[in-house]
C-alpha cells in the first residue's frame, strides 16, 4: 500500500549550546559504561584465531589493508614529485645541518631539518633515522628545533637524521585539534586524522631520504616521543622499509583511552578511526618481526604504566610467533613524560645494535641537549637559524598545510542511478555502508525492549545492550490509521506537539542516546564521549540512527504491524532519521524539515566514513520509492534528490518544498 502524506511542521525549539557543559548523571553513567564495555571487548579480541606465525601472515594483508583505510590512506594518494629544496645548511662540531623541504602532495609542505656527518667519504651508504617531533611547542621555528641534540648525536655517529615538523608545530601551521576544541566533526565523516597526514609526510621523507645517494635503504629507522613516538608507531606499521622503531612515550591501549579517560590528555594526531574494530595492539603487531623499542617511563600520567605493561606482553606475545622474542624489549625509564638519559642511551644504542653491529654502551648521549624550563630554553642551536623559511616573506604563497583536512580523504562522487539500475546502486551504496560506516550493526536492527516507565510517565526503550531511550506518547487517536514517530535531536519543543499531525494519528516523539533524559556532559575541550567512539568503531550519531530504527519496530510491533509508521525530524534529526529509514524497511514513509545538506556542515550527524561512500542528498534519495517529504532546501539543493527519485519512476512520492 502506497500512502502520501501532508508535510507537517514540527515545533523546534532552540538547541542549548554544546559549550554550556551540560551535566546528566544518568546519562553520563549510561555512556561511560556502554563505552567501556565495548572497549573491553574489542581488547579482548587481539590474536583471536591466529595460533602461528603462518596465522598471522596470512591475515596480516587484510591488516594491513584495513590500517590504511582506518588512517586514510587508502585509497593511497598519488606519489608526486617531492620538489625537495634545501634552503641553507650551517655547519657545526662534526655535523652539517641541511635545512630543507619536500612536498608530500602537491601544496603539502613538510619542513625539516637533515644532519649528516661532516666527514662523508664519497660512496658510502650510512644508516638513516626518520626523526618525528612530539608536540613540542617552538612557534615559528617549529618543533624540530627542540629535538636538535638527537639529531646532532645520530650525524656525529655516522647516520642521516631527517627530523620533520609536525603540521601543527611546525612552521607552516595547520590543525591536529579538529575534534578536540575545534568542533570539526566531519572529520568523524570524512575519514580523516591528522594521524594519515602525519604517517604520509613520513613515508614520503623517506621516499626522499633513499632517493639520496648517501642513505642505505637496507638500514632505515624511526624513533620521537610523545606524539612523535605516536608516529613513529603509525610509519612502521605502514612502512615496510622501516627496519628499526624505537616509539618513546607513544601508545597506551582501549582500556587507558576510554574507561581511563586518558585519551582527554591526547591530540587528535594519537588516534586512527577503528572502523575495522582492533584491539589497539594490533597497530604496533604490524611491525613484528622488525626489531622493535617500546619505551615508557613509569610516572607517565598520559601514557599509564598498567597500560604499557599490557601493550609490551601482547607484543612480545606477537614476537614470539616468529621465535623472534629478542626483537623485541621495552624501557620503562623512572619520572614523567620526558626524555631523560636513560631513554636516550637506550634509544641510540638500540639502533646501533641493528644499523652497526655495536651493542656497546652509549656514553655521550648529554652532550649539546637543549636545558631551561619551558618557554626559556637554551638551545645548542639557536631555534631561528633552523628555518626552512628564515622569513616570514620565504613562506610559500600557495601552501595546503591549513587546509589539508578538506583535501587529504577523497570525498566520493556517487552518481546518479540511470533507469532500471537503481536495485543494485543501493545494494551497492548500503554494502559500502555497512562496511565502514556501520560496520557494528546486525543486518537489521533488533527491536527495542519495553523496560517500564519513567517519572514523567514516558516509555523506557532499551535499544541496546545498556542504551536507554525515552520514548513519550503525546497525541491519542480513537481511529488510529498511522503512527507518526518525531525525532527529538534535541530542538523539539515537546509540549507543543499535542496538535501535531491529523485527528487519525497517534503520535510519539523518541529521544535517542544523549537527549533528554539521558543527555550527558559535553565540555569542549576534551569531548570525552564523542572522541571515545571512533575508537571503538562507532560515533554517537549512529548510536542514535540505531535507536531510532530500534524504536520504529518497537512502535510497529505494539501496533501488529497493522498501522504505516512514518518518522519526521528538523535538522539533524532529519538526518538520523534518513538513515534509520534506509536502514529499516518497514518505516513507510517521512517528513523531513531542513536536513543538513552535506556531511561537511557543522549542523549535520558524523557518522564514520559516511563521505568516502555517500552524502545526504544520496541517502534520501536511496528512500525511493517511499514517500517522502523535504522542505527548507531550494531547487538545485533537491536537485539530486529529485532525479534519483525518477529514476525509479517514483517522481510522485517526493515532495519537494523549497524555500521562498
Amino acid at each position: 500500500m502506497i500512502v502520501v502524506f501532508l508535510s507537517l511542521q514540527v515545533p523546534i525549539i532552540k538547541a542549548q549550546s554544546t559549550s554550556e557543559g551540560i551535566t546528566g548523571q544518568l546519562g553520563d553513567k549510561m555512556i561511560h559504561a556502554w563505552l567501556s564495555e565495548k572497549s573491553a571487548d574489542l581488547h579482548e579480541t587481539f590474536l583471536k584465531k591466529i595460533d602461528s606465525k603462518e596465522d598471522w601472515l596470512e591475515q596480516k594483508p587484510r591488516f594491513k589493508e584495513e590500517y590504511l583505510y582506518m588512517l586514510g590512506l587508502s585509497p593511497m594518494p598519488e606519489k608526486t614529485p617531492l620538489k625537495a629544496t634545501v634552503t641553507g645548511s650551517l655547519e657545526g662540531d662534526g655535523y652539517v645541518i641541511d635545512m630543507l623541504h619536500y612536498q608530500s602532495s602537491p601544496g603539502l609542505y613538510v619542513t625539516g631539518n637533515l644532519y649528516r656527518p661532516a666527514a662523508e667519504k664519497s660512496g658510502e651508504k650510512l644508516p638513516t633515522i626518520l626523526y618525528v617531533c612530539g608536540h613540542a611547542q617552538r612557534g615559528r621555528d617549529g618543533n624540530k628545533t627542540a629535538y636538535q641534540s638527537h639529531g646532532i648525536w645520530f650525524a656525529r655517529h655516522g647516520y642521516i637524521c631527517l627530523m620533520v615538523d609536525t603540521i601543527q608545530r611546525g612552521e607552516i601551521k595547520g590543525v591536529h585539534h579538529g575534534t578536540y576544541s575545534h568542533n570539526r566533526w566531519w572529520w568523524h565523516s570524512r575519514g580523516y586524522t591528522p594521524a594519515g597526514v602525519e604517517t604520509w609526510n613520513g613515508i614520503r621523507g623517506i621516499d626522499y631520504l633513499i632517493s639520496r645517494p648517501d642513505v642505505d635503504p637496507e638500514r632505515i629507522g624511526v624513533t620521537g616521543i610523545s606524539g612523535g613516538g605516536s608516529v613513529s608507531f603509525w610509519v612502521a606499521g605502514a612502512d615496510e622499509r622501516v627496519k628499526v622503531a624505537s616509539p618513546v612515550s607513544g601508545t597506551a591501549d582501549l582500556p587507558g583511552y576510554i574507561p581511563n579517560k586518558i585519551i582527554d590528555e591526547h591530540c587528535d594526531c594519537m588516534f586512527l578511526y577503528n572502523t575495522y574494530q582492533w584491539p589497539w595492539h594490533r597497530i604496533g603487531a604490524l611491525i613484528a618481526p622488525r626489531p622493535l623499542l617500546f619505551v615508557n617511563s613509569d610516572r607517565d600520567a598520559i601514557f599509564p604504566m598498567p597500560a604499557n605493561e599490557r601493550v609490551i606482553n601482547r607484543l612480545e606475545t606477537v614476537y614470539s610467533l616468529f621465535g623472534a622474542g629478542d626483537h623485541v624489549d621495552s624501557l620503562v625509564s623512572m619520572g614523567g613524560h620526558a626524555y631523560r638519559e636513560d631513554i636516550r642511551k637506550a634509544s641510540f644504542r638500540f639502533m646501533n645494535i641493528y644499523f652497526k653491529n655495536d651493542p656497546s654502551p652509549v656514553l655521550d648521549s648529554e652532550i649539546d641537549l637543549v636545558t631551561g624550563s619551558r618557554g626559556q630554553e637554551v638551545h645548542p642551536i639557536p631555534p631561528e637559524k633552523l628555518r626552512v623559511f628564515p622569513n616570514d616573506s620565504d613562506l610559500p604563497g600557495y601552501e595546503l598545510n591549513s587546509a589539508i583536512d578538506r583535501h587529504f580523504v577523497p570525498m566520493a562522487k556517487l552518481e546518479v542511478p540511470t533507469p532500471g539500475s537503481f536495485i543494485p546502486w543501493k545494494e551497492k551504496l548500503l554494502k559500502e555502508l555497512r562496511q565502514v560506516t556501520f560496520r557494528s550493526f546486525p543486518k537489521r536492527i533488533p527491536t527495542a525492549i519495553e523496560k517500564g516507565t519513567s517519572s514523567d510517565k514516558s516509555i523506557v526503550l532499551e535499544t541496546e545492550s545498556g542504551i536507554a531511550v525515552g520514548l513519550h506518547k503525546i497525541k491519542e487517536s480513537t481511529s488510529i490509521e498511522r503512527i507518526p514517530l518525531v525525532i527529538n535531536s534535541g530542538n523539539i519543543d515537546i509540549e507543543k506537539l499535542s496538535k501535531y499531525g491529523s485527528d487519525t494519528d497517534v503520535v510519539y516523539v523518541c529521544d535517542p542516546r544523549g537527549i533528554g533524559a539521558t543527555r550527558w556532559a559535553v565540555k569542549n575541550p576534551p569531548n570525552f564521549v564523542a572522541r571515545s567512539h571512533p575508537l571503538v568503531g562507532r560515533t554517537v550519531d549512529d548510536g542514535r540512527i540505531w535507536d531510532i530504527a530500534a524504536t520504529a519496530r518497537y512502535l510497529m510491533e505494539t501496533y501488529e504491524g497493522k498501522l504505516p509508521l512514518h518518522i519526521s525530524g528538523v535538522g539533524a534529526g532529519a538526518v538520523l532519521g534518513a538513515y534509520a529509514m534506509l536502514l529499516e524497511p518497514d518505516i513507510s514513509g517521512a517528513t523531513f524539515e531542513s536536513p543538513s545538506k552535506s556531511h561537511m556542515d557543522e549542523s549535520c550527524p558524523p557518522l564514520l566514513n559516511v563521505l568516502r561512500v555517500c552524502d545526504v542528498p544520496d541517502v534520501l534519495g536511496a528512500l525511493a520509492p517511499r514517500p517522502v517529504t523535504i522542505s527548507g532546501w531550494d531547487p538545485i539543493e533537491g536537485e539530486k534528490v529529485v532525479r534519483i527519485y525518477s529514476a525509479t519512476h517514483s517522481a510522485n512520492q517526493l515532495n519537494l518544498i523549497t524555500r521562498k
